[in-house]
């Protein structure tokens, strides 16, 4: 069927959205979309023979091969209890820290995205582990519960983190560049939340009392660093160091990242047969549902340049007398807009069709245009109604607790990310230059 593009995008879209707002799971809402949608712009048995096809070719990419890899490194790490070693070793270096806590949740919230590369997981774990002793020691619920939405986003920019993985391999992005240009990034991120729990208890000492804790020599607090954390740092030279070395591509650095892992939990005796199989159950249920959501993904960006959307999409809006920087800043909003209705794969399968060839045509340099768009959708994962880290910290904060507590804890969070966004797109090079270092 032919229609002016602006009916064949407000169909193609409005038909996703009316199948979620039915409370239909992404990948079958795409894949009911993809049917309906194929009958009426490819027409008969072809459009089902597309689908089919489509489905196995997208699903059989070998770019994608780091997505499961990725997903048995962070399932081992936590199940094998090696996270929790990490974890006990900061709390004995931040001694007598006013605010300790919420440095040490920072500190070790980072350290887990860079070995686990799950928002979700990372925030429940710290969230279980810290928010009970953070609120029977007196912090005020924004100085528990911040710090943990915010590093708990980090996973979705730090090595290793599936969703660039998945964003790379969905438009096409250098998947390496994505992965190591994250870095500096999400370190940058990591410092400046630091600094905003150091204003704020400056702002209000009793945000966050201070309390004894048990004091320990220099020695036994090296001994837990050399024990407990640097052998951490195996994990991320093999995930980070080789890709940068030029040594390995995204996907060999994945199988080695999971193979330090493996190593590690044996050396340190905590690898069992329930850690292993806990693992392997998890991985699976997750990249089965990421490759079902690939395939739905994939035939709804042919469907929807078949019709004429997306290059009448792009036409139109590159037909504005704005610049390029204007229209970044636009479709970054609407990535705001729609994190606070919708999750991050959904955003990403609506808008990588018009948003790419956007891009391209504004010959913006893709890595760094990814990554901008992996900080949107960070800031989706925190911001209300439906920012999935809100529910899961409300699943694990004080009875009681509510839905605007929990928001206004990751508000000024939020904020930060977005001054690291305008960071990124007047210095470039904050996310180009590791990248550029890669042997090509």
């Amino acid at each position: 069927m032919i229609m002016p593009w602006y009916y064949a995008c407000a169909l193609l879209i409005g038909t996703i959205l009316v199948l979620m707002g039915l409370a239909i799971p992404v990948a079958f809402a795409f894949l009911l979309a993809n049917i309906i949608l194929g009958l009426i712009f490819i027409g008969g048995f072809a459009s089902l023979t597309q689908l089919v096809a489509n489905a196995g070719t997208s699903v059989s990419n070998f770019t994608l091969a780091p997505i499961p890899l990725f997903v048995i490194m962070g399932e081992l790490f936590f199940h094998t209890g090696l996270a929790f070693r990490v974890f006990d070793a900061l709390d004995k270096c931040l001694g007598r820290l006013r605010a300790r806590l919420s440095y040490l949740a920072v500190g070790g919230g980072t350290i887990f995205a860079m070995l686990s590369g799950s928002s979700m997981a990372n925030t429940a774990m710290m969230g279980s582990l810290m928010i009970p002793d953070m609120m029977r020691r007196g912090y005020k619920k924004h100085m528990a519960m911040g710090p943990i939405l915010g590093t708990g986003g980090l996973a979705v920019i730090i090595p290793p983190s599936g969703l660039a993985v998945l964003l790379g391999s969905l438009a096409h992005i250098d998947i390496g560049g994505l992965l190591i240009g994250g870095v500096i990034p999400g370190l940058i991120l990591a410092t400046l939340y630091v600094l905003l729990i150091r204003f704020r208890v400056w702002l209000d000492p009793e945000a966050a009392p201070s309390y004894e804790v048990p004091k320990i020599s220099r020695r036994e607090m090296l001994a837990a660093v050399v024990v407990n954390i640097l052998p951490m740092s195996f994990v991320v030279f093999c995930v980070i160091g080789l890709i940068v070395l030029g040594v390995a591509t995204p996907t060999e650095a994945a199988a080695f990242g999971a193979l330090s892992v493996f190593i590690l939990a044996i050396l340190f005796r905590c690898l069992t047969w329930s850690a292993i199989r806990k693992s392997l159950e998890g991985s699976l249920r997750v990249t089965a549902m990421t490759f079902f959501i690939i395939a739905g993904s994939s035939t709804f960006s042919q469907i929807m340049a078949f019709s004429g959307a997306s290059n009448g999409m792009v036409t139109w809006a590159t037909g504005f007398d704005v610049s390029a920087i204007s229209m970044l800043l636009i479709m970054f909003a609407v990535l705001i807009v729609l994190g606070m209705f919708m999750d991050q794969v959904s955003m990403m399968m609506l808008t990588l069709p018009v948003f790419m060839p956007l891009a391209k045509s504004l010959n913006f340099d893709l890595v760094w245009f990814g990554l901008i768009m992996l900080m949107a959708l960070e800031i989706g994962f925190t911001t209300p109604p439906f920012g999935l880290l809100l529910f899961v910290m409300m699943g694990v904060a004080p009875k009681g607790t509510t839905l605007q507590e929990v928001s206004m804890a990751g508000l000024p969070y939020i904020a930060t990310t977005i001054f690291v966004v305008a960071l990124m797109i007047v210095f470039p090079q904050i996310v180009l230059w590791l990248p550029s270092l890669v042997p090509h």
